[in-house]
């Protein structure tokens, strides 16, 4: 076995635990609408992997680990009837409304994980590896990347058609309102927090719920019932 293939055993795992969630929820979840779209990232970022396109291998799998990390732990809790973090129960609490439509259980679950989850992923790689988060930056941008370049395609698979979203409908309006980008450079100025709060105790834990509460509050609004 090989270094780098000794290195990707933990993403190969995190791969295999999303395929088995995918093949496990009913297809109209909205936790495995959700899932497919990061089990479609996870595997790019997999495959870029092996291809050699990360400078920082051992970085970038420790940051892509981490961050899967704390989605399987929401999916774990709720599982297990314990109270996954703020940011993810609007998506498991209205995971079967029949109102709420695939992208709208897509984009509340990219804006928990980007909006909650990365910037305290990020943080958890720099303790494991030693390192200061701008040594994180280049991984950071490059997975952020990976998630712009399918935002797109999602969006494309998953936008209703053009009887259910016209310009007067308010769906576009919030669809309109969210932006990956947006979350992905908010997520990074956390991480700058985050760090420099990290021996501030009471302070560090007040933000970090602070964050929690606020991502939940707009994955929310993310999503509202539409009808049936």
């Amino acid at each position: 076995m090989t270094q780098l293939e000794h290195l990707t055993t933990p993403v190969d795992a995190v791969v295999s635990r999303m395929r088995a969630l995918d093949a496990a929820l009913p297809e109209r979840d909205g936790v495995a609408v959700f899932n497919r779209v990061y089990l479609t990232v996870t595997e790019e970022v997999d495959r870029r992997l092996g291809a050699g396109e990360f400078p920082d291998p051992r970085a970038a799998i420790a940051l892509d680990v981490r961050f899967a990390e704390r989605y399987l732990a929401a999916v774990d809790a709720t599982a297990g009837g314990l109270r996954a973090p703020a940011c993810w129960r609007p998506l498991f609490q209205l995971r079967r409304h029949p109102g709420v439509r695939p992208l709208q259980f897509a984009l509340a679950g990219i804006n928990a994980h980007i909006g909650h989850d990365l910037a305290l992923a990020v943080v958890d790689a720099c303790r494991t590896l030693g390192c200061e988060p701008a040594e994180l930056e280049d991984e950071f941008d490059r997975v952020g990347e990976i998630l712009v370049s399918l935002e797109e395609r999602v969006r494309e698979d998953l936008m209703p058609g053009p009887d259910l979203l016209q310009i007067a409908d308010p769906l576009t309006h919030l669809l309109g309102s969210w932006s990956l980008e947006r979350a992905r450079d908010a997520a990074w100025a956390a991480v700058r927090a985050l760090w420099a709060l990290r021996h501030c105790g009471d302070v560090a834990e007040e933000f970090t719920e602070r964050l929690d509460a606020a991502v939940g509050f707009a994955g929310r609004m993310l999503l509202t019932p539409y009808g049936d």
